[in-house]
């Protein structure tokens, strides 16, 4: 989808501010950089709270322990959905992750996911980018479904073996899996 391309690895992700929706449903307002003075984050971009769809895919990191245990990187979420209905969707699911609110997608778009489904309806691309604590990006996964992407849903277990590997002893390119020294 040439109109999201999302950021590529190595790029450096733009700072932000936005209304942070934190697991015991308070919120705050949060810039990227505040959260990554304390790790690395897994920033996960989803179309909106309570669809089939990103049900599922929050289930899948809430399910898997090591994103919910992990103090090597923090899982957050963002999406257009509002802060009053984050919360619902915390409460409903039980997440223990943060989610941005990005209810007018300039943070999509300054991430190079912003686009249009069937030329009508603005949305974020579902794509994950693990973003450094000096901002950047060294892994990426972006959605491909061919009529929408936002219906694929992230593939938990090979986020998990990724970060591991780039978070750990070794270092690699987080799209081809080859060696990359640019981050040694």
């Amino acid at each position: 989808m040439p109109d999201a391309p999302g950021l590529a690895v190595g790029d450096t992700a733009p700072d932000f501010t936005a209304d942070l929706v934190t697991p015991d449903k308070e919120v705050t307002t949060q810039d990227l950089s505040g959260l990554l003075e304390e790790s690395p984050v897994l920033l996960t971009f989803y179309t909106v709270d309570f669809s089939p769809d990103c049900i599922e895919e929050w289930c899948s990191f809430r399910d898997f322990d090591w994103f919910a245990t992990s103090d090597q990187v923090q899982v957050v979420g963002i999406s257009k959905s509002r802060s009053y209905l984050h919360k619902r969707f915390i409460s409903y699911l039980d997440l223990n992750f943060p989610l941005f609110s990005d209810s007018d997608l300039e943070v999509a778009e300054k991430f190079k996911v912003k686009y249009r489904a069937l030329n009508l309806f603005a949305r974020s691309r579902r794509s994950c980018f693990l973003v450094d604590t000096d901002r950047t990006v060294r892994y990426r996964w972006l959605g491909e479904h061919w009529l929408d992407p936002t219906r694929d849903t992230p593939p938990v277990g090979e986020i998990h073996e990724a970060l591991q590997e780039i978070l750990g002893t070794g270092s690699f390119d987080g799209e081809t899996g080859e060696p990359d020294d640019a981050f040694a």
